[in-house]
């Protein structure tokens, strides 16, 4: 059976002899598309991140597992969780390794003893979350029955209608097919990226990582972030930036540390202990 993902849209027809702007006009109503597929799967979404949040505070850890363009996007989530929420509670899995990042690795998407070889490391608290337009990508597939074998819980983002009776469940995205056949770097991709979205932000969200709309755990590695920290530690408490910056660095440089050390009038380890009893959250804390 061929996948919706590889059919010919009929809005491709003549698409190669359009003028340009008539061109980016026909692509731009496409990727709306991948909007509209992502609505359908927040009801399976929410039990994604509910399972994660779960997972995270039994000391497990989030795992996105793909191949290719699928792969990078797991990799790209997956890398900004820790600079923007100080948390290092998601990691990635691509095919063919580090080298898959920038160019294609040829049988790496088949290779199905290196995906069981890599699902290995994961134990029974983890969760493992794969990504795959087709549905069938072996990599993937392998990874995650070895996730289940290892006592795990293992969910699939899929463009294509597929069930797999030994997962947790599965995400549809349903595109449908692409400008340019089989494709799935455009709508696919950009919906799936959409859902990484949606998962990663929830389930921070969820463990207090964030308050009233600021990254409250963000890790001031660089000048910017440093502003930024000391601005969110401003709004939250009253303060002005300069004694913010005095707290910062009183905290080891961990913003919301700093917000309850001056919100509570604390010393930064009755802060500690504060946010501790709080799990980590600043609502009904400050």
């Amino acid at each position: 059976m061929i996948r919706d993902t590889e059919n010919i849209n009929p809005m491709s027809s003549g698409m190669d002899a359009l003028p340009v702007g008539e061109f980016l006009q026909l692509m731009h109503a496409s990727n709306k598309e991948a909007f509209d597929a992502v609505g359908p799967a927040l009801p399976e979404l929410e039990k994604v991140v509910k399972c994660c949040v779960q997972a995270i505070r039994s000391g497990g850890r989030v795992f996105y597992i793909g191949a290719g363009t699928s792969g990078r996007l797991g990799v790209m989530d997956a890398s900004e969780v820790k600079p923007t929420f100080g948390s290092n509670s998601f990691g990635a899995v691509i095919a063919g390794g580090a080298a898959a990042m920038t160019k294609a690795v040829e049988g790496a998407e088949d290779d199905q003893e290196a995906a069981r070889a890599a699902a290995d490391s994961l134990n029974g608290q983890d969760v493992a979350i794969g990504i795959a337009a087709s549905g069938t990508t072996p990599f993937v597939i392998a990874f995650l029955k070895r996730a289940k074998e290892k006592g795990g819980a293992a969910w699939l983002i899929s463009s294509n209608e597929v069930e797999y009776g030994f997962l947790d469940g599965v995400v549809q995205l349903l595109t449908g097919p692409e400008l340019i056949a089989g494709s799935t770097r455009l709508k696919a991709a950009t919906a799936q990226k959409l859902c990484l979205n949606l998962i990663s932000t929830a389930v921070m969200v969820q463990l207090g990582k964030v308050y009233n709309g600021y990254m409250v755990d963000v890790v001031p590695g660089n000048k910017k972030l440093v502003e930024r920290a000391k601005r969110i530690i401003s709004s939250c408490t009253g303060c002005d930036e300069e004694e913010a910056g005095r707290y910062l660095e009183m905290s080891g440089m961990k913003p919301k540390l700093a917000i309850v050390m001056l919100a509570k009038k604390a010393p930064r380890e009755e802060a500690e202990r504060l946010l501790s009893e709080n799990d980590g959250r600043l609502r009904g804390l400050i």
